[in-house]
């Protein structure tokens, strides 16, 4: 017996690779600065968790509606409506365990063996992976970072054919920290509305901003009806092991969502239901103060980076990583990753975990105290002397 070769078009995840390689390391006695892991460094606000535990002693332990439970489901429309100035409800509102369902269910729902999909690269590399397992055609984008980690709008458009099935967009965007200028969503929306293409806007990172809230390309004319909004609780609220996530669309995708979640998890825990709908209609106290912090990170770390020879690091608009580039220190991406932890005891990622645009650069999450990393530029530095 095999796995079936359906397998094998699945990649995995380096971040949980790179974690455990530093945990090796750190049986061994060695002592490690973990800036691999895509997590806030945050606990859950206390009165999310006092939801949780409230929902468990209230007896929200059955089974739920595949959709999500409708109370839910109308404070995400509400937050949805207001914070992208759209008009949806909790009919457009699927709940699952998670951001990563949304992709799975939006690509194998709507994408057909042969179709093409259009995705940054380098990106959140599950984009490819799910393109890829539904027997579709990659297309990946190159990011450039003289334009902010957005796409080169020329190359976006001879990029689409009669196969474009797709585009998958993100912002604020992992790896880079980049944001999507309004005026190229405006651009990337005229040239997909007379199309039969949907467009995937991940938008996990959107309240993680440093400066003004990114534009949604489901607020732009004539993209609602053609737009799957992905976001979740993981990342603002510190909920990344609660796994609640969420995706927004026309009731058409909706229903086709809801039974690729019938037939693969059932329904969302619903006490996991409960403390997100305390997140949502609850304080946003802890949220804001995160997010105060990370730019005070962003801030001090970038600096450092940026005075460490070869090194050369844009500022991130958004998300909690740097992705400096390192081409002056003359060696790949890869072998600077691993030279960093073997030999420095910094654990990073190579920007070729998230495609092959992103040679020549590295992902560090600064989800870290701001001494740990300050320490890490510090051993950095020792690697590279002037």
């Amino acid at each position: 017996m095999k796995l079936a070769d359906r397998i094998a078009r699945l990649d995995q995840e380096t971040a949980f690779e790179v974690l455990v390689k530093a945990r090796a390391l750190e049986a061994q006695g060695k002592h490690v600065i973990h800036c691999e892991i895509g997590q806030p460094d945050f606990p859950t606000p206390r009165h999310i968790v006092e939801a949780g535990k409230k929902a468990l002693d209230d007896g929200w332990t059955s089974y739920g509606p595949t959709q999500g439970d409708p109370q839910l489901r109308d404070a995400i429309a509400a937050h949805i409506n207001e914070t992208r100035g759209l008009a949806y409800t909790g009919a457009n509102v699927c709940v699952v365990p998670g951001g990563k369902p949304i992709m799975f269910f939006a690509i194998l729902g709507l994408v057909n063996p042969g179709d093409e999909v259009i995705y940054p690269n380098p990106g959140f590399p599950i984009y490819e992976s799910m393109i890829k397992f539904a027997e579709a055609k990659p297309v990946p984008i190159p990011l450039v970072e003289e334009r902010g980690f957005s796409f080169d709008l020329d190359v976006f458009e001879r990029s689409l054919t009669d196969r474009t099935r797709m585009v998958i967009l993100n912002s604020p965007q992992n790896p880079t920290g980049g944001v999507i200028p309004a005026e190229d969503l405006k651009k990337i929306a005229e040239l997909l509305k007379d199309r039969d293409v949907v467009v995937l806007s991940d938008e996990i990172y959107i309240r993680m901003c440093y400066g003004e809230p990114p534009l949604s390309i489901a607020s732009l004319p004539g993209m609602a009806e053609k737009t799957i909004i992905l976001d979740g609780f993981s990342k603002i609220y510190a909920m990344t092991g609660w796994r609640l996530g969420y995706g927004v669309a026309p009731e058409w995708i909706i229903d086709g969502m809801n039974k690729l979640m019938v037939n693969s998890n059932s329904c969302t825990a619903s006490f996991t239901q409960r403390a997100g709908l305390a997140a949502l209609t609850g304080p946003q106290d802890d949220a804001l103060r995160m997010m105060v912090e990370f730019k005070r990170r962003r801030d001090a770390f970038v600096a450092g980076l940026n005075t460490i020879p070869g090194f050369r690091c844009p500022v991130p608009e958004g998300a909690f990583y740097a992705f400096p580039n390192i081409a002056g220190t003359g060696l790949s991406s890869r072998v600077l990753a691993d030279k960093l932890l073997y030999e420095g005891g910094v654990a990073c990622l190579s920007g070729t975990a998230f495609g092959q645009y992103g040679e020549g650069y590295l992902r560090f999450s600064y989800a870290n105290s701001l001494d740990n990393l300050m320490e890490a530029v510090e051993r950095i530095r020792r690697l590279f002397p002037q």
